[in-house]
C-alpha cells in the first residue's frame, strides 16, 4: 500500500477545510492552541513511519490517554473491569451526569469521562506506592511508544485541575455509590495529569500499533493484551470512542478509534497498522473536524477499513 502517496493526497485536499470548527475553549489552556494545523502519520507493523503536515508537532491527547488507560486497567483486572465500567455507547456528551443518577453511578462505557474516572481510581489502587496512576500510566504510553522523553504539559494539567467542576461532581456522585475507592481529590489530579499527556501524531501511531497486532508490541514482541482482549477494546473503540457520534463515525470511516479534544484521533487497522491524525478545531460533538474527514479520505482512498 502506497500509504505516503496517500497521506500527501488526503493533505493537500484537507488544506482549505483546516480551522473549521472550534479549539476547546473550556479548557483555558487548549483555546490558546491555534486552529490552523493539520498533521497525520501512520506506522505499520514492521515499524516503517509515513506521514504529512505537523505529524511531528506535539499536542496535548486528552481523552485519548483513557484507551491506555482502559488497556493498562485491563491488563492489570482483566473482566474485572467491566463490574464497575459498561461497554455500551452513552448517547450523550462525554461529560454527561444524567446516565450516572439513572443507572447508579456505573458509567456507561470507559471512554466518557465517568467511565475514565473509575479507570483511573483502578490504576491508583494498584500503583499508590509507584508515585501514582499519572506516572504509572506514562511509563506504559513510553514503553508502547518506544520513546522515552514521552511526558505531560504541567500548564494544561493545572488549567483542567482548576475547571474540573463537573468532573469532581461526577467522581464524588460514584463515590456515594461506592464506585469510587480513592479520594476524589487524588482521582481528578491524577486524570487531570493523565489527560494532558504531550505527544505526536507519530507517536501516538506507534503506541497503537500493538492493538493492530493482537495486543502485541511489535518491535519487542511483548503481549500487552491477548488476543480476545484485544478484541474487545478495539470494538469498544468503534462503538464508544468518539463520543456521541461514534455510531457517524464507524458509517464514515470504519475503523477502531479514539478520540480527543485536543484534536487528536487514534486509529488502527487491524493487521496493518496504527495510524494518528491532529487538527485541533472541533466539530460540535468534539472530534477533531479535519481530522475526521482525513480519516474518511484514508478508508475511502485505500479501500481499507473493518467492513
Amino acid at each position: 500500500m502506497e500509504y505516503q502517496t496517500i497521506l500527501d493526497r488526503i493533505h493537500a485536499a484537507v488544506k482549505p477545510i483546516i480551522g473549521t470548527g472550534k479549539v476547546a475553549s473550556y479548557i483555558p489552556e487548549l483555546a490558546k492552541v491555534s486552529p490552523d494545523q493539520f498533521g497525520i502519520a501512520i506506522v505499520d507493523l514492521e515499524g516503517k513511519v509515513y506521514q504529512a503536515g505537523a505529524a511531528d508537532t506535539p499536542f496535548s491527547i486528552q481523552s485519548i490517554s483513557k484507551l491506555f488507560g482502559l488497556t493498562l486497567a485491563f491488563h492489570l483486572e482483566g473482566d474485572s473491569v467491566w463490574s464497575r465500567v459498561g461497554r455500551e455507547p452513552s448517547g450523550s456528551p462525554f461529560n454527561s451526569l444524567v446516565q450516572l443518577e439513572y443507572e447508579r453511578g456505573k458509567p456507561r462505557n470507559p471512554f466518557i469521562n465517568a467511565g475514565a474516572l473509575v479507570v483511573t481510581d483502578m490504576l491508583l489502587t494498584h500503583h499508590a506506592a509507584r508515585g501514582g496512576a499519572e506516572n504509572a500510566l506514562i511509563r506504559f504510553i513510553r514503553k508502547l511508544g518506544n520513546k522515552d522523553d514521552i511526558g505531560f504539559d504541567r500548564a494544561v494539567a493545572q488549567s483542567e485541575l482548576r475547571t474540573a467542576h463537573r468532573n469532581t461532581a461526577m467522581a464524588n456522585f460514584m463515590k456515594s455509590f461506592g464506585n469510587l475507592n480513592n479520594d476524589v481529590e487524588d482521582v481528578i489530579e491524577a486524570y487531570c495529569r493523565n489527560c494532558a499527556i504531550e505527544m505526536n501524531c507519530v507517536d501516538l501511531a506507534r503506541a497503537v500499533t500493538f492493538l493492530a497486532n493482537r495486543g502485541v508490541v511489535p518491535w519487542s514482541g511483548e503481549k500487552i493484551l491477548d488476543e480476545g482482549a484485544a478484541k474487545r477494546i478495539n470494538a469498544l473503540m468503534l462503538t464508544c470512542g468518539t463520543y456521541d457520534a461514534a455510531g457517524d463515525f464507524a458509517f464514515r470511516v470504519g475503523l477502531p478509534a479514539k478520540s480527543g479534544v485536543g484534536g487528536g484521533i487514534v486509529a488502527l487497522i487491524p493487521g496493518e497498522c496504527g495510524i494518528c491524525v491532529w487538527s485541533p478545531a472541533l466539530e460540535t460533538s468534539g472530534n477533531s473536524y479535519a481530522g475526521s474527514i482525513a480519516l474518511e479520505m484514508l478508508t475511502s482512498i485505500s479501500g481499507r477499513s473493518i467492513f
